[in-house]
């Protein structure tokens, strides 16, 4: 996300479109004034925009064996606006784990671009597979541009599942970053910020059951950085104070590398596991899935089969894992609410942690 996108948002408080329309109904002249003046105080707030993000494409690690193809698509976070040096950006951190962990060199491509929108990744695929015969894993990062530019959300979506599908198409697995809740944005004030947090939300959820239906996965960030962004704002923003700084990156990253090693056939923490209701995983319909996890950032969601059925009479299978680690509770949560089937919870399970439809 750029940092002219910070300075846009009175223009997207009056003109929402799709995406906040509903939010705005209403609301009164009164309203929408106090949302303009909000806006111009964050104009005022926000820091200097940067000249560029580094350049992170390039080869990480060593090792025997053919090199790992890691491709980055997105916009400035994917870009790495805000890091200081190549191996800040989230591309490179995966990148070096994944090397590290295959024991294979990883060569990363990066085309995200500063300002990206969603309708941008049909060329920028094309792109990286004009440079990439054959990658192996393909990390997109892209939303937060098509809030704060008013891009209808059905708009958004669609282009994202067309370039994972393109990806699918030769081979490719596909992790994708669900949008940032831009409700941590600290020089946004209320309730100009509540309103970003909501179309964020509300943007990610679709993100998920749009990639889902076509075969990738997806991490929620949602406010996966927000604690600490209040507790640390000088420490976890870059000097913009929209951008992550190296830190901020280094926990998205850290959110994103579980699934990314997944993807390739490669052990982590939780591969082969099934889902644990205690941590309120579970597998169940895309629908109620994605909006659990824009509710629990570090959750990935993944496509999958009950019964031998990849779809059942509510839509697309999905399994939902929280990657972050928190300790459990004390005691056994009650069956996941929302009509998501907890694994050994409500429905019938397979010794995999597969429910049957009720």
């Amino acid at each position: 996300m750029a940092t002219a996108g910070a300075r846009k948002l009175a223009t997207t408080a009056a003109y929402a479109g799709s995406i906040g329309a509903a939010g705005l109904t209403g609301v009164g002249l009164g309203a929408y004034g106090l949302l303009r003046i909000e806006a111009a105080v964050a104009r005022r707030v926000v820091g200097q925009p940067f000249e560029g993000a580094p350049e992170d494409s390039g080869t990480y690690g060593h090792g025997p064996g053919p090199t790992v193809e890691l491709l980055v698509i997105g916009d400035s976070t994917a870009k790495g606006m805000g890091a200081d040096r190549p191996t800040q950006t989230v591309g490179a951190i995966v990148a070096t784990a994944v090397a590290a962990i295959a024991g294979r060199p990883v060569h990363l491509t990066n085309v995200a671009a500063v300002g990206a929108i969603s309708t941008d990744l049909g060329d920028q695929v094309t792109r990286a597979l004009e440079l990439v015969d054959h990658p192996q894993v393909a990390l997109i990062m892209i939303g937060a541009n098509d809030v704060t530019r008013s891009v209808q959300r059905a708009t958004s979506t669609r282009h994202l599942a067309a370039a994972v599908a393109a990806l699918r198409a030769v081979g490719c697995e596909v992790v994708v970053g669900t949008c940032p809740d831009l409700g941590v944005i600290e020089p946004v004030p209320q309730p100009l910020r509540f309103l970003t947090r909501k179309w964020s939300r509300d943007l990610a959820a679709a993100q998920t059951v749009a990639v889902i239906e076509h075969g990738g996965r997806t991490v929620s960030l949602g406010d996966l950085l927000g604690h600490e962004f209040e507790k640390t704002p000088a420490v976890m923003f870059s000097k913009d104070r929209f951008h992550p700084s190296a830190a901020g990156y280094a926990r998205a990253a850290s959110a994103l590398i579980p699934s990314v090693l997944d993807a390739l056939g490669r052990t982590s923490t939780d591969t082969g596991r099934a889902p644990d209701r205690r941590r309120g995983e579970s597998i169940g319909p895309v629908s109620v899935a994605a909006m659990r996890a824009v509710r629990d950032p570090g959750t990935e969601v993944t496509p999958t089969a009950v019964g031998g059925q990849d779809s059942g009479h509510r839509g697309r299978w999905a399994m939902l894992l929280r990657r972050h680690r928190e300790p459990l509770p004390t005691q056994v949560e009650p069956p996941a609410p929302d009509g998501i089937a907890a694994a050994s919870g409500s429905g019938q399970s397979n010794r995999d942690g597969e429910v049957t439809e009720p």
